[in-house]
């Protein structure tokens, strides 16, 4: 008994369907292997920019130490404006006694000490009379 012979297009033979299927295989992995590839780039750059190491961290890092630079540096220089008033109220009698008598009010003896009201309290005060003598105050008026 004969074989009966395959059905296929004509003049197509069988190593070269073969043939025309590794390459629509290989079409269809080396398209994958892109779009996959072409996807891991796109999260490992938004890792890069917005992740929790990324690049705006990093600037926002950068702009905190910045500000704490400077607020370190200022307290570097208050600290020394203290050190030398320290200093300075060690070593010098009259410092001493400036300090006493300007936040202590000590007096030497048959000395006075007039308090003025500061300028805040002066406006304050000033205010208060001015609205007053506008007829706007409940008190009687003597």
């Amino acid at each position: 008994m004969a074989k009966a012979p395959h059905k296929t297009r004509p003049g197509l033979r069988l190593p070269e369907l073969a043939e025309a299927a590794r390459e629509c295989v290989y079409r269809w992995r080396r398209r994958a292997a892109t779009v996959g590839t072409g996807t891991l780039a796109v999260f490992m750059a938004y890792g890069v920019i917005f992740g929790h190491n990324g690049i705006t961290a990093y600037m926002q890092k950068r702009e905190e130490a910045k500000v704490l630079e400077q607020q370190m540096q200022q307290l570097q220089t208050e600290n020394e404006r203290l050190r030398e008033h320290i200093d300075h109220l060690q070593n010098d009698p009259d410092a001493i006694e400036h300090a006493a008598r300007a936040e202590l009010h000590y007096t030497r003896s048959g000395e006075v000490i007039y308090t003025l009201p500061r300028a805040s309290d002066a406006a304050a005060g000033s205010a208060a009379s001015s609205d007053s003598g506008a007829g706007s105050s409940s008190a009687p008026q003597p």
